[in-house]
């Protein structure tokens, strides 16, 4: 199995490499009998409504308010999601500079290379000022020519934790008489609040996991590896109409470490099957884990995982809006001390949060962990991912995603109802 960088963050390089190493010939096997245990998958994204130009319009609108009240002159986006979010431009990031100015007032711009405009022009939504330079010329000069063309000598320009150090050098450079500050307050007061068509479209990324989940459960077999099993869950994912598909597949022991060993790993009666997986649809993305017992269960596995579970509708249940979101990991984890583990992150325990932000990134802020004070409202996403973890004998993650409304948190997917139902139902 390739490993996208996805996978890489998922697991921890060392164990994506180990993974990689441990067993390339079973799961090139493994992968080339994927599709034939896809009949009947059909892709079902043809319903999906794409984030139109008028939706971009008024985020662009929305962030201008703020940036108006937050006092500043304009923000500088590179490429990512923000920029995906605000503009509709997909693009990468490289040593050439592309970027889009958003001024407090006035019409956005794009600075891109010359020999990249045709392509950068072909993926906006809307706007036409786009300023192009040549490899012997600074990008950070046409950024300068857009603040002034807006009226702008000074003030503050927003950038996000993200951007690169070289961008912010060269602008304090060709821009001396602004203030470099962060874009945080802005694009995180935009993309935190999820719209409806926001919301339909992530709805749409767990449709398909989940259904990809069902089928990979049905099609497990003794002996096969970590990468037999994620490439299963990639075809499957990638028949129902998902993009940008990432996987992971933890068994035995290895599921007791959050993102893996490097040990190698095979399916056998008995083994804990624990799987964490995602796709995108229109950019906007998936998490969903289950935890499967391949063969019978023992009682301490039925135990672990049913506490586990009563562990995410605790989450569920304490993400109430006005609530500060680290409240949510307070509950979770007072209940687990309850029953002897912990305390806080140690093992046998709840060895990370409860429980992140999503929505165009697999993780976005804020967070259900300990001290997060942002209050709940309506429209943001989180995942619901409260494990436990024993070393040196298996772990449990079940994670779901909700999304909180005015009268409090709605299911993406609903949890399972037991360790012998293990896969859960559409929200």
């Amino acid at each position: 199995m390739t490993f996208s960088k996805r996978d890489f963050l998922k697991l921890g390089a060392g164990a994506a490499v180990g993974a990689v190493a441990a067993g390339a010939a079973a799961r090139a096997e493994g992968a080339a009998k994927a599709p034939e245990t896809l009949t009947g998958l059909k892709p079902i994204t043809g319903d999906i409504q794409p984030i139109t130009v008028e939706e971009r319009q008024a985020r662009v609108a929305k962030a201008q308010k703020l940036m108006r009240d937050e006092g500043l002159a304009a923000i500088l986006i590179e490429p990512g999601p923000a920029m995906l979010y605000f503009t509709g431009i997909s693009w990468w990031r490289s040593e050439r500079l592309t970027t889009v100015v958003i001024p407090a007032e006035g019409d956005i711009a794009v600075v891109t290379p010359f020999f990249e405009e045709p392509s950068v022009r072909e993926s906006m939504s809307f706007g036409e000022d786009v300023r192009t330079w040549h490899e012997h010329e600074s990008p950070f000069a046409r950024v300068a020519g857009i603040l002034k063309d807006r009226g702008l000598s000074g003030g503050k320009i927003g950038f996000e934790d993200t951007v690169r150090y070289f961008v912010v050098e060269g602008m304090k450079a060709a821009a001396p008489g602004f203030e470099i500050t962060s874009a945080l307050p802005v694009t995180l007061g935009c993309r935190m609040y999820k719209s409806a068509a926001e919301l339909a479209l992530m709805k749409k990324a767990n449709e398909i996991t989940l259904r990809a989940y069902e089928h990979v459960w049905g099609t497990l077999e003794a002996g096969m590896t970590p990468g037999d099993i994620t490439s299963l869950m990639g075809a499957a994912q990638a028949a129902l109409g998902g993009s940008g598909i990432w996987n992971m597949a933890l068994l035995n022991e290895a599921s007791a470490y959050p993102h893996g060993t490097s040990q190698p790993q095979s399916l056998r009666d008995g083994s804990v099957v624990l799987m964490d997986c995602g796709c995108a649809v229109e950019g906007y993305q998936s998490d969903i884990s289950r935890t499967f017992v391949f063969g019978t269960p023992t009682k301490r596995q039925r135990d672990v995982w049913n506490t586990v579970r009563r562990g995410q509708q605790i989450a569920f249940e304490a993400a109430q809006v006005g609530a500060p979101a680290g409240k949510v990991d307070d509950a979770v984890r007072a209940y687990y001390e309850s029953l002897g583990y912990g305390p806080g992150y140690q093992t046998p325990g709840l060895s990370h949060r409860t429980g992140h932000g999503i929505g165009m990134k697999g993780h976005e802020s804020v967070n259900f962990v300990h001290g997060e004070k942002t209050p709940l409202a309506s429209g943001m996403c989180f995942s619901n991912e409260p494990g436990l973890y024993i070393y040196g004998e298996f772990g449990v993650r079940l994670e779901d995603c909700l999304y909180m409304t005015d009268k409090g948190p709605a299911w993406f997917t609903e949890p399972p109802a037991s360790l012998d139902d293990p896969i859960g139902k559409l929200g």
